[in-house]
């Protein structure tokens, strides 16, 4: 790769560098050398996204449990939303490799590495409001985008019972009535230190549904 001023990313990243170096490095392919390449800035960038979003998310979303927000957490921070946001700017441009002549393979998880890694680069240049800022404003947008589908019960139930520290919850076919057509079938789900709870529904499915909300509905209280 031709190298390249990595200066011109002043203006996309909103921040001028006073050590360009830092930058420099956050776009460095460093093929296992963690102290040249961006390797450990990528640790540090990590640490930095996480906080922030976590933070965003906390103050977005006040009347969450912390399953939902764990589930946006996790969508907003993994590696295909991150190479997204260095996708966009530009950050593959720029990139340079330790070793002349090598080939790089630019794949999304690397993106999403160097996304982190020039996160840390500016942490390390200035504080963490100013890193901070950088993610709100890239992942502002991205928040409120990504929406996620509706959780059912079961899956709220499985989250509440690891939340606990309890084994996962059981459940048992306890009876199928009516006619092949139209059956009714009543199921129970189990959870440590609870009364278990039965539901009926025209389906497994749907009983195990009605009875894992049932069993919510009484860990709440």
């Amino acid at each position: 790769m031709k190298k390249v001023n990595v200066s011109e990313l002043y203006g996309v990243l909103g921040y001028s560098f006073k050590d360009e170096t830092l930058l420099r490095r956050a776009l460095t392919l460093g093929f296992g050398d963690h102290f040249n390449g961006y390797e450990r800035l990528e640790f540090l960038g990590d640490r930095v996204l996480g906080l922030t979003v976590a933070t965003m998310l906390f103050e977005s979303f006040p009347n969450e449990p912390e399953g939902d927000l764990a589930r946006r957490f996790a969508q907003l921070t993994r590696a295909e939303t991150l190479a997204i946001v260095s996708e966009k700017l530009g950050f593959k441009n720029y990139l340079t490799c330790l070793h002349s002549g090598t080939k790089a393979d630019v794949t999304k998880a690397v993106l999403s590495d160097i996304c982190e890694a020039v996160i840390a680069a500016i942490y390390r240049d200035s504080d963490f409001e100013t890193a901070a800022a950088f993610v709100r404003k890239h992942w502002e947008k991205l928040m409120h985008e990504l929406a996620l589908p509706p959780v059912d019960a079961k899956t709220r139930l499985q989250e509440a019972a690891q939340a606990r520290k309890l084994p996962l919850p059981v459940y048992t076919e306890l009876e199928r009535t009516g006619p092949d057509h139209s059956p009714v079938f009543v199921m129970q789900v189990e959870v440590q230190g609870f009364e278990p709870c039965t539901a009926r529904g025209p389906s497994k499915r749907e009983a195990s549904q009605n009875a894992a909300a049932e069993m919510l509905g009484k860990m709440k209280k």
